[in-house]
């Protein structure tokens, strides 16, 4: 006699998925990385050396194209914020300081606590950065502060801090800067990626108000100090957009590529 087995007990199995091993992001090449770009940037800068006419051509093809746009407002800005020493001050520690302090520290707590979104963030930080350097080497443009009815907000307050005439360089450093990487706004783009790193990685309220705010203080911050054109920080935005799409672009390839299957014995 043939027992007939009931449907439910002939479907099969599902499958058991185990928890996937943490990607093997290695330290080491994050850093040669980071070290790989600020080699290129350095180079960027010994090119434009010479191009010091150019960027000064460039910065009033910036500010025509912004005045027929109706958006040239970085004199009033400016003015406003170098008129208040409080301003100042606190704006150019910001421009000197969180630049190189909130990038770096977001990368690590990405490496370290969201090792799954790591990957993807820091290739788009890595091209939007890179397009900026080709935006520097293209289109030199001199910064506001170099130009006539602009005030220089860190060399005004130089005193109170450690930075001198040459952008946010130390004094004596000024050498190792670009003075003509105003097109696009990196300032502007990395903080616009950390602000959107940290919003989509967390669930606390408070931090997604300060990833939010982050960006739009930088881009006063740019703007007041005169550093940065209106359009900079338009432009530092579009690299990490494009930047963004290159990394998904990656990761779908990645996603689509073929994977070894599971063969059982019967």
């Amino acid at each position: 006699m043939v027992t007939k087995v009931p449907q439910a007990y002939t479907a099969p199995l599902p499958a058991f998925h185990a928890a996937p091993a943490r990607p093997r992001n290695r330290w080491w090449r994050e850093v040669l990385l980071l070290i790989g770009m600020y080699v290129m940037y350095d180079g960027v800068r010994m090119l434009m050396a010479v191009g010091h006419g150019q960027a000064f051509a460039d910065a009033h093809h910036v500010l025509g194209i912004e005045r027929a746009l109706r958006i040239a407002d970085e004199r009033t800005i400016n003015h406003a914020v170098s008129g208040h020493p409080v301003l100042g001050v606190s704006m150019s520690y910001a421009y000197a300081t969180l630049h190189y302090l909130v990038t770096p520290i977001v990368l690590v707590w990405l490496w370290k606590r969201r090792p799954w979104h790591y990957a993807r963030a820091r290739t788009t930080l890595v091209v939007a950065t890179l397009l900026g350097l080709v935006g520097f080497w293209l289109f030199p443009t001199a910064p506001p502060r170099m130009l006539p009815g602009f005030i220089d907000t860190l060399g005004k307050y130089h005193e109170w801090g450690w930075w001198s005439g040459d952008a946010s360089a130390p004094k004596g450093l000024g050498g190792l800067t670009n003075e003509f990487a105003a097109m696009p706004s990196l300032h502007v783009g990395w903080a616009a990626w950390c602000g959107w790193q940290i919003a989509r990685n967390t669930a606390r309220r408070g931090l997604q108000v300060l990833a939010v705010a982050y960006p739009i203080f930088i881009v006063a911050v740019v703007i007041g100090t005169a550093n940065h054109y209106i359009a900079d920080a338009v432009a530092g935005l579009a690299v990490i957009v494009v930047g963004a799409g290159v990394a998904g672009a990656a990761g779908r390839f990645r996603d689509r590529s073929p994977v070894p299957r599971m063969v059982s014995s019967s």
